[in-house]
């Protein structure tokens, strides 16, 4: 396997993960479709996936998980510092979509120093 290859697959992966976080905000959190029929039927599988997704974003925690890990990834070495990088960044992107963008933006940045950093350092 090329040592390129991982890399290659990140760049095509988080761009589709960045789009798939975007239609879930405008096609499910904020389409007015949802809002009407969870208002009247919030027992639903798909309000309650709604109020939970609602939940998440009210409490940071998309953003307070990109952090972390981004920060950890950061001072941990080799492969599992690059691991926590990726990990920051699927934290970090759908939170920069879904409204939690104090935290996700150092994430996302700090994760990205990672990922494109030295191999060996930290």
């Amino acid at each position: 396997m090329s040592r390129r290859l991982p890399l290659i697959l990140l760049l095509i992966t988080l761009p589709l993960w960045l789009a798939a976080s975007y239609a879930a905000r405008y096609g499910f959190m904020e389409d007015g479709q949802w809002v009407g029929l969870c208002a009247e039927e919030a027992s639903r599988w798909e309000c309650q996936v709604r109020a939970n997704l609602g939940l998440m974003i009210h409490f940071k925690m998309l953003g307070w998980a990109a952090l972390i890990t981004s920060v950890l990834a950061f001072f941990v070495p080799g492969r599992v510092g690059w691991g926590l990088a990726v990990l920051g960044m699927v934290f970090g992107l759908p939170a920069l979509a879904l409204y939690n963008t104090t935290f996700a933006v150092f994430a996302v940045v700090v994760a990205g120093l990672r990922l494109v950093g030295k191999p060996g350092g930290a």
